[in-house]
């Protein structure tokens, strides 16, 4: 076990609990959660997060072993240091789940997000929206005489930075999948 991946009864121990946990700085973490793929396991994980007024910027929830009938679920959120801790120390007690990782105090990991953008525009605008998802390496996946729709993958700072740049050329419309996360490394 991980010294910061939290399972049933262990406590975490790590160098970033150096850190004042009575610091009001606001951080964002990617937690991932293997949890039972279950009815109602989401909702107590959602319910977690909204009973205690935290916020979850991003989450993702997919089957990630079909035998053993369990799912990952990512999510994003941000709090202080003592918020985030006890984040994961109620997360841990849902019965559930098998096991908390906090991804960003764990060292490296990689994060990706899948976004689709409608884009309408018409000469200048739409010769420049292809060659801003060119630079980007978006795909057009759909294309009409009056828009585009977009698919990029990346950060989520790269899908801002995308959007951002769209939008003055005719964003219409944009989803997104949410962080799916992994840490790097054989661990």
């Amino acid at each position: 076990m991980s010294a910061l991946n939290i399972k049933k009864g262990a406590t975490s121990h790590s160098a970033y609990e150096l850190r004042d946990p009575n610091s009001n700085v606001i951080e964002r973490h990617t937690l991932a959660c293997i949890v039972d793929n279950e009815a109602g396991v989401l909702a107590r994980v959602i319910g977690l997060f909204s009973g205690r007024g935290y916020n979850i910027e991003s989450l993702t929830v997919a089957e990630t072993d079909h035998e053993g009938h369990r799912s990952r679920i990512t999510v994003v959120t941000s709090g202080t240091p003592a918020m985030i801790e006890q984040i994961k120390n109620q997360l841990g007690r849902i019965v559930s789940l098998h096991s908390v990782q906090d991804l960003t105090v764990e060292g490296p990991s990689v994060e990706r997000e899948l976004g689709l953008f409608k884009v309408a525009g018409e000469g200048d605008k739409r010769v420049e929206a292809l060659r801003l998802a060119d630079i980007f390496r978006a795909n057009v996946v759909d294309s009409t005489l009056e828009s585009f729709v977009f698919e990029i993958t990346g950060t989520p700072e790269k899908i801002d930075a995308f959007a951002d740049l769209m939008r003055p050329l005719g964003l219409l419309e944009v989803a997104r999948t949410g962080v799916a996360a992994l840490s790097r490394g054989a661990e």
